[in-house]
């Protein structure tokens, strides 16, 4: 059954866009708020309008909610690996954003684990509630969700000042070498193609440390840290040194040897979040296993 909301519009959100707003006002995520508007569920002043729609003062907005629009269906796959009253720990798959946001209008974490029943802090802006990290649309694995107050303050201070400890594997081409060692190299958009990153100098400091945990053919599994956590670091960062991600094409990645493997993206994982606990101070550790699709390709690469 719907829900109609009528909600004039207030002086603080004169000019803002309709999308913007609305998720502001009902605390939706953006990308709930701009179906709702795509679906024509939104009317201002009896009139249908654009996700680009400024709004005015005196004008009133008409939205119904009808249930559907706003609960996505949960995301197969999409496995809890740890949960207590103040955090929710997923093992996310591959595309799958963490949160919606402009230009992404994809599945995400929050509308499904929303969709789930459980229950997120409402801390942060309406489309980031809960958001204390994020992982990569391509990248899967360990993402926190804070679903208390208490956690997303303290989780959000300690992943901002890199007090946990995030542990990634990624397959690589060729054997790095030397096998254990740190890529110090500061990273920021490309010169030329600003869609993707780049090692350039006078970017953002960027440190990487590596160990690798298996030879195979061709390629090599490393264990990753993260000392900085730059948009796409640990592709830029093999990539620069001549070991792109295996899958990743996007990178440098051959394409002949992710068609062979049958990978899409790129072999990156999180594995691993360390954390002191927002209430009980324990130390915490959460281990997330690897998606079929990278647990299939390294199993093919041992049976070489």
């Amino acid at each position: 059954m719907s829900d109609i909301r009528y909600l004039p519009v207030p002086d603080g959100l004169a000019n803002e866009r309709i999308d913007s707003a609305l998720s502001r006002m009902l605390g939706l995520s953006r990308s709930a708020a701009g179906k709702l508007i795509d679906d024509e569920k939104v009317r201002v002043n009896g009139v249908v309008v654009a996700k680009s729609h400024r709004l005015s003062i005196n004008e009133i907005i008409e939205a119904d909610l009808e249930p559907p629009a706003l609960k996505p269906a949960p995301i197969v796959g999409m496995d809890i690996v740890y949960e207590d009253e103040d955090l929710v720990v997923v093992n996310k798959p591959v595309g799958v954003a963490a949160h919606g946001g402009p230009g992404w209008d994809g599945p995400t974490v929050i509308d499904n684990l929303e969709a789930a029943g459980f229950r997120i802090s409402t801390s942060g802006p309406p489309e980031r509630k809960g958001i204390v990290h994020r992982l990569d649309v391509g990248t899967s694995g360990a993402m926190a969700v804070a679903k208390s107050e208490l956690a997303y303050t303290k989780l959000k201070h300690a992943f901002k000042e890199r007090r946990v400890h995030k542990t990634y594997h990624a397959l690589v081409s060729g054997h790095p070498d030397p096998a254990k060692g740190t890529i110090d190299a500061p990273i920021a958009r490309h010169p030329s193609k600003e869609w993707r990153m780049a090692v350039v100098a006078g970017g953002r400091p960027a440190i990487t440390h590596y160990q690798t945990q298996e030879l195979l053919p061709g390629a090599a599994l490393l264990d990753i840290t993260l000392e900085t956590g730059r948009t796409h670091q640990i592709r830029v960062h093999f990539s620069a040194i001549g070991h792109p991600c295996v899958g990743d094409t996007f990178y440098g990645a051959d394409q002949k040897q992710a068609d062979q493997l049958g990978l899409t993206r790129q072999w990156l994982h999180s594995v691993e979040l360390q954390f002191v606990h927002p209430r009980t101070n324990a130390l915490t550790t959460v281990k997330a296993p690897y998606t079929e699709d990278l647990s299939k390709a390294l199993e093919q690469l041992r049976n070489w």
